[in-house]
């Protein structure tokens, strides 16, 4: 067959006899000259120079049995024909072979065929360059990167849907602009936990079916701004406070606002600044900074159902008895002494109060700070951070439990919040209670109110970032500026500026020093020279002293409020007093910024003494 102008040539077409000069050419292309000169065949002819015939050939003499007349493709094999020259070399490189395989086979038989006898210049050859063979090192380098490969994009894939797994967990609220947008920032944060007491889902298990619920237990968490200690404030539901307006997101978009409720004597409660009229998270928020002056940057609220799903992922939560707890009604029903509880017993301990000594909320919410301060340890010591298996099961029951508002809405943004909670070591975490007293213009004792004198000093510590456990201890030593002799209400002389931004505060404290407490040689000195200041001050001279610690007595002021060797010490000069904004009123005590008043109970969530 003519190869010539093909690129698939096979070798042995290449040999070319020349009949002028009796020899066989090499031509590697039709159009090239020949490349080498070889005598022609040393085979015996026979007869008039036909090519002998050699068996299993297709080219043989006429008539023969290699295809007719020698016939080959149509062409006819004869004595020197170009047809019949490439058939006796081809059969010489191949030792006659059979062309049986096709053109593949018969380059791949020439190539591996030594060169013939006297033919010179070196065999042909393939064209392809054999791929040279991957060493065993750089086979396993290979196998190890596919490998690698395949298992960052299984990981990739495994993460992703993970995460889209616990994203579709989370329920989020838009609170507009009760919380703040960032999920993390310098300086404090606070974040509200709302405890609802909903039953919607619940039949009438718990009673009151179909309840939306209300803010049945509320803690206020002040996370510091070093991040070394927080504050777990919890807040009374029954407190009496006015409720503010309240823009809601609704389903459609749009925004409604649920009117507030203004404070009468013995309405409206705190509890009732969620779920009332439609009221979401985040009144609760806008009631929490109208309450307490402290802005809430995000909330977390659970159910009953978190209660026992959450207790039930860590294990068990320890708890601590100093007496037998039985609840008929909430079907709670422990021995004193330790238990680890969790599920639906877990529910029914932090909901309990008939199994309480005076069965109030205040009683129960001293429960709620042990089962959560136990929680808190059993998560950091009891591996559930740690474990693969507990962590998934901590993560899938907590975001399945929390309700959040869209700032912190998805896993990663829980996962930023969940840094900085988590660098406060537990010794430092304190658990307190908004200091209230019985209302006074209710006779049955079932609402209560802010308490005037500790309420306000136990928020300033909060509001100063200033750790509760630090001003516990201040408070266990007594300030020499407040120990010692005290003069006489007549022999009390000061003068009074108003630094607190309230018109006519310093006309009120000299009539209420006056008429009150007897101090008449008081007076008002009118505005203080440097405006608004944050903090009340008293200025005395070291000759004062006495006076210094008869006044503080009389107003409840700290110690820290009293500055010596400010004033010049003259006879009869007159000390100085600048009331600043943490003035409220005449006889109001003013909080101290760095010490807790001493009847405030705290918990540390390290703490692990028995409870009930």
């Amino acid at each position: 067959m003519d190869a010539q102008g093909r690129s698939d040539i096979d070798p042995a077409d290449q040999w070319v006899y020349d009949p002028a000069t009796g020899a066989y050419q090499l031509r590697l292309d039709g159009g090239q000259p020949p490349a080498a000169s070889v005598p022609a065949p040393s085979e015996p002819r026979d007869g008039a120079g036909a090519v002998p015939r050699v068996p299993g050939s297709r080219t043989a003499e006429p008539g023969g049995p290699g295809g007719g007349a020698g016939e080959r493709d149509g062409r006819t094999a004869t004595p020197g024909s170009r047809v019949g020259a490439r058939a006796q070399a081809r059969n010489q490189l191949r030792g006659a072979p059979a062309r049986s395989h096709g053109r593949r086979a018969a380059r791949a038989n020439a190539a591996r065929a030594s060169s013939p006898a006297g033919l010179s210049g070196p065999p042909p050859t393939s064209r392809r360059k054999a791929k040279p063979r991957m060493s065993r090192k750089k086979r396993i380098l290979a196998w190890t990167a596919g490998a690698l490969g395949f298992a960052v994009v299984v990981t990739a894939v495994a993460g992703y849907l993970v995460y889209q797994h616990f994203n579709n967990n989370i329920t989020t609220v838009d609170v507009g602009d009760a919380g703040s947008k960032g999920v993390t920032h310098d300086g404090p944060m606070n974040i509200l936990i709302i405890g609802t007491d909903s039953r919607q889902g619940l039949g009438n298990k718990y009673g009151d079916a179909g309840s939306v619920g209300h803010a049945d237990t509320t803690i206020l968490l002040h996370i510091s701004a070093d991040r070394t200690n927080a504050t777990a404030l919890s807040i009374p539901r029954d407190i009496v406070t006015a409720i503010p307006d309240c823009p809601t997101r609704q389903k459609n978009g749009g925004i409604k606002v649920v009117p507030g409720s203004p404070k009468h004597l013995t309405y409206p409660k705190f509890n009732e600044s969620l779920g009332q009229d439609g009221r979401d998270p985040g009144c609760t928020m806008r009631t929490v900074k109208q309450l307490t002056g402290i802005p809430v940057d995000h909330f977390m609220m659970v159910d009953f159902e978190a209660v026992k799903t959450l207790s039930t992922a860590v294990g068990g939560v320890d708890v601590c008895l100093t007496r037998p707890l039985v609840d008929p009604k909430s079907h709670l029903n422990l021995t004193a002494g330790p238990h680890k509880i969790e599920g639906e017993q877990a529910l029914e301990f932090v909901r309990t109060r008939h199994a309480l000594r005076n069965q109030s909320d205040l009683d129960r919410i001293k429960l709620q700070q042990e089962f959560l301060s136990s929680m808190v340890r059993q998560m950091k010591a009891g591996g559930s951070l740690t474990n693969p298996k507990k962590l998934w099961t901590l993560a899938d029951a907590a975001t399945k439990a929390l309700t959040v508002d869209t700032a912190i809405g998805s896993v990663n943004k829980l996962i930023s919040l969940a840094k900085d909670l988590s660098a406060v070591d537990t010794r430092h975490i304190t658990f307190a209670t908004l200091p209230v007293i019985d209302n006074p213009n209710e006779t049955r004792h079932v609402t209560v109110v802010p308490d005037p004198t500790r309420a306000p000093q136990v928020l300033a510590l909060i509001k100063n970032d200033v750790s509760l456990a630090q001003a516990r201890k201040a408070a266990a030593k007594p300030d020499p500026r407040l120990t010692g002799p005290k003069a006489t209400p007549h022999n009390t002389r000061v003068t009074v500026l108003n630094g607190s931004g309230v018109f006519g505060a310093a006309q009120d404290m000299v009539n209420w020093l006056q008429n009150d407490k007897g101090v008449n040689r008081s007076a008002n000195g009118g505005n203080a020279p440097a405006g608004v200041v944050a903090h009340t001050v008293l200025d005395y001279a070291p000759n004062q002293a006495d006076q210094a610690r008869s006044l503080a007595a009389m107003m409840g002021l700290p110690a820290s409020a009293l500055h010596e060797g400010r004033v010049k010490a003259k006879p009869l000069q007159y000390m100085t007093l600048t009331l600043g904004k943490d003035y409220t009123r005449p006889g109001a005590p003013i909080a101290d910024p760095t010490t807790l008043p001493k009847d405030v109970q705290t918990r540390q969530a390290d703490n692990t003494a028995c409870a009930g």
